[in-house]
């Protein structure tokens, strides 16, 4: 079977039409504050992009509470509405933290009166002192390095609709978990987790992350254009590292930039390529929707799940 076989791949100038915008709901300053560094997107791809996705989201939300009251029918008592739970996946580098930021506020403003949070599957990484205890150090960021049981318990209370939930910090000045840090989250009607790890099934658990999402996202490219952007990342890192001694980069960007540059394509060839091969891009198919981007981040193809 084709790798895209259960999807309607859409191009995009098909994908523009399917809804038609009445107005711009950011600008192009906060959509500049959204992006990450060195990604690209444009007020072009939030219109042609993003704002018919969050449209078709909202489609799935709204059969999300129908079903919820309709088991409340069944059972003849009141039945809360979950919050709910989007899902976003994809590669080191490929702009899913971007993808997640704009989504999460264009939903906010197409739809006001609903609390929209984001939270990041980085603060569920083990720290670094125990990830160094483990032997994980050279693989953080694969299916090992994370708490998963921690993401899944805290998955389970947003469900179940808990008050105060206290979220890890995880600081990517110093490339590892902030102690004593947290986030407080407190009954969202809708919360996107992004993170690279978000669809993949740990073979430990019986209930998977992926089981608590009620739409997910795949951020999908070339591996070789994905090498591109990290590197182009990477040294973006390091143009500003060298202001803060205390910046995990710091030591690359005051030294050898090229010795700097072929430890960034060791850390992609032995670390995130194989992470990407081995467990991201074989969850692809558990997306509800694929954005495809070619060259300069365009997103070129939408494929979305037909069962």
């Amino acid at each position: 079977m084709k790798d895209n076989a259960n999807y309607y791949q859409i191009p995009r100038e098909e994908w523009q039409g399917s809804y038609t915008r009445e107005h711009m709901p950011l600008t192009q300053k906060e959509l500049d504050s959204i992006k990450s560094l060195n990604d690209r997107i444009s007020m072009q791809d939030v219109e042609d992009i993003y704002i018919p996705l969050c449209h078709m989201i909202q489609l799935y939300r709204k059969e999300y509470e129908s079903l919820t009251l309709s088991k409340g029918l069944f059972l003849h008592r009141y039945v809360k509405v979950p919050p709910f739970i989007i899902g976003i996946a994809g590669s080191v580098a490929v702009g899913k933290s971007t993808t997640a930021r704009l989504v999460q506020t264009l939903l906010s403003r197409l739809f006001p009166r609903r609390n929209v949070r984001m939270v990041t599957t980085d603060g569920f990484l083990f720290p670094n002192e125990i990830l160094e205890e483990r032997g994980l150090m050279e693989r953080k960021g694969f299916p090992e390095s994370y708490d998963m049981e921690h993401l899944i318990e805290f998955l389970h209370q947003v469900k179940s609709g808990e008050e105060h939930i206290q979220i890890p910090t995880y600081s990517h000045q110093v490339y590892d978990i902030v102690e004593n840090v947290y986030e407080t989250l407190s009954q969202p009607d809708i919360l996107i987790v992004e993170g690279i790890n978000i669809l993949q099934l740990p073979a430990n658990q019986q209930i998977y992350v992926s089981d608590f999402f009620d739409f997910s996202i795949f951020v999908d490219a070339d591996p070789k254009l994905i090498e591109t952007w990290y590197l182009e990342r990477f040294e973006s890192l390091l143009d500003t590292a060298f202001l803060d001694p205390t910046n995990y980069y710091y030591e690359f960007a005051i030294g050898d930039r090229q010795d700097a540059i072929k430890m960034a394509q060791s850390v992609w060839k032995n670390v995130n390529l194989t992470n990407l091969k081995e467990y991201i891009l074989p969850t692809k198919s558990r997306a509800d929707v694929i954005l495809h981007k070619t060259h300069k981040h365009l997103i070129d193809q939408i494929f979305l799940r037909k069962y």
